[in-house]
């Protein structure tokens, strides 16, 4: 949110000064209704073009007319723009709360679970081997369907799972007894909830400081071109739409002292004399613009993602099977019913015996339980995925939009689509061709291109209004004297 001017009262004045004129106002028709000074004025316009969204035009004469077709809503105060970001913030804030409860929740049910699992299965596995091999006669035979079908099952699934937790990438620094692979590894690995959550989560957002980042490359830009900027140029570090960079400008006028000021052929420049005045000089003229980072998945080995799958997916299976068991078979009552697919669940009836309804707890504690977290377990990540594409795809678009007006701005009579090429990885969305047609029409819709096709049959494009924009640009920062903002000598010291 952009901060008023400290001075409210004359802020107000100006706002209700420009609610009188219909079709837009320069400086000097609100000093006229006001009677404030023309440099009061002039501080508070940009803060009311920032905060009602005002379009900026230029007169004939080099006059900037400020005009408000979307009326005086403020962006910033009023009942909508609070409930906007007290809604932001608790959706923020309950986001962070679930996720945190969601953590915990992989370390109780992915590992706790996994064991839970596994101990039914050890159990069946020994009371397996003691049916199969108690009794005799008639008896055994009785009890084989159950006793040997019970074995091979339990059997194979303690083997699943002995194999999935004992020699994946999970428990690889344990297979060292004397522990030097562990040592050699330790610095080199971190905490196993850490990689889960990595892959559930993925790392943050390499972008978090993205608005701190460009915000120093602009005012570098400023500070080093004298004070000046055009659009093109803010675009072009940026990486902003023509429509985005309108309002952010406005934005950076308000917050920095900005003001839009008119060449003598009309031109619309930003000038920012405020930042003129530092101890030192910029080193150069050239736009540095920063790239946004791409996020990636995981920062885990893809090997240990599969493992984090395929842990989940035991997980998935007895939950299925335990709730599968409980809705269709219910109390075993028979010796029948016990058969090689519900021996564990027959065994997780005697353990649970003791309960007032153990098939309500199975169904629950052992079924629905560990299949809801599963289910969220795998679709968090793949819907994490696609809308990290997405994410990924919208960023390299602003990163090559920064590449193409940058290029031109430095050659507005010779451009073609040839010319709008990724610089890096960054910079490259998936759909390149559509991508640079979306950046031509952008370029078209700030300056009616001239087109004609080459000897090659290639479309050329030619915008004479950037052509002299640039110049007239060049011009008015040529006759800017910087001297009159040098610090100059110090004439006061506290420490002498």
């Amino acid at each position: 949110m952009v901060k008023k001017p400290k001075d409210t009262e004359v802020y107000a004045k100006v706002v209700n000064a420009f609610k009188q004129f219909d079709k837009g106002a320069t400086p000097a028709d609100i000093v006229s209704k006001t009677g404030l000074p023309i440099e009061r004025v002039k501080e508070s316009a940009p803060v009311a073009a920032d905060e009602f969204g005002a379009r900026l035009r230029v007169t004939e004469s080099g006059e900037i007319l400020y005009s408000f077709p979307n009326g005086f809503k403020s962006r910033y105060t009023g009942f909508a723009p609070t409930m906007r970001r007290f809604w932001r913030a608790f959706a923020k804030g309950a986001a962070s709360v679930a996720k945190t409860l969601f953590k915990v929740w992989i370390g109780v049910m992915l590992v706790g679970y996994f064991v839970l699992f596994m101990a039914i299965a050890l159990v069946a596995l020994v009371a397996s081997v003691a049916v199969s091999f108690s009794g005799s006669g008639d008896d055994r035979s009785e009890r084989r369907g159950g006793g040997m079908g019970g074995l091979v099952l339990a059997t194979h699934l303690f083997d699943l799972i002995i194999r999935i937790w004992f020699y994946s990438e999970l428990t690889k620094s344990f297979d060292d007894p004397y522990g030097r692979r562990r040592a050699a590894r330790k610095q080199n690995r971190r905490p196993l909830h850490h990689a889960v959550f990595s892959f559930v989560f993925g790392d943050g957002d390499p972008n978090a400081d993205w608005e701190t980042r460009s915000r120093k490359a602009v005012l570098a830009y400023i500070q080093a071109n004298r004070g000046v900027i055009s659009l093109p140029e803010f675009i072009s570090i940026t990486g902003l739409s023509p429509e985005e960079a309108d309002r952010a400008i406005s934005s950076y006028m308000a917050e920095f002292g900005g003001t839009p000021e008119a060449t003598e052929d009309g031109t619309v420049v930003y000038r920012f004399e405020e930042l003129l005045r530092t101890s030192g000089k910029a080193e150069t003229r050239e736009a540095a613009p920063p790239l946004k980072r791409i996020k990636a998945f995981s920062s885990n080995p893809k090997k240990m993602n599969g493992w984090f799958i395929a842990l989940n997916g035991v997980n998935l299976l007895f939950g299925a099977y335990f709730l599968f068991n409980a809705l269709n078979v219910g109390i075993i009552t028979q010796k029948a019913q016990i058969t090689g697919g519900t021996y564990l669940y027959a065994v997780a009836l005697v353990l649970f015996s003791n309960v007032p309804d153990p098939v309500a707890l199975i169904a629950s504690v052992l079924g629905i339980v560990p299949l809801a977290f599963a289910a969220l377990f795998y679709a968090i990540p793949f819907i994490r995925k696609a809308r990290e594409k997405a994410e990924n795809e919208r960023a390299k678009l602003d990163n090559l939009r920064t590449d193409a007006f940058r290029r031109a701005w430095e050659q507005p009579e010779a451009f073609s689509q040839a010319e709008i090429r990724p610089s890096a990885p960054e910079c490259r969305p998936e759909d390149l061709d559509a991508a640079k047609e979306r950046l031509l029409r952008e370029i078209g819709t700030y300056a009616q291109p001239e087109v004609s096709i080459g000897e090659n049959g290639a479309t050329n494009y030619s915008f004479p209004a950037l052509k002299e924009e640039k110049a007239a640009l060049e011009a008015y920062r040529a006759a800017i004297d910087t001297s009159k903002y040098e610090l100059g000598k110090t004439i006061f010291d506290s420490h002498n």
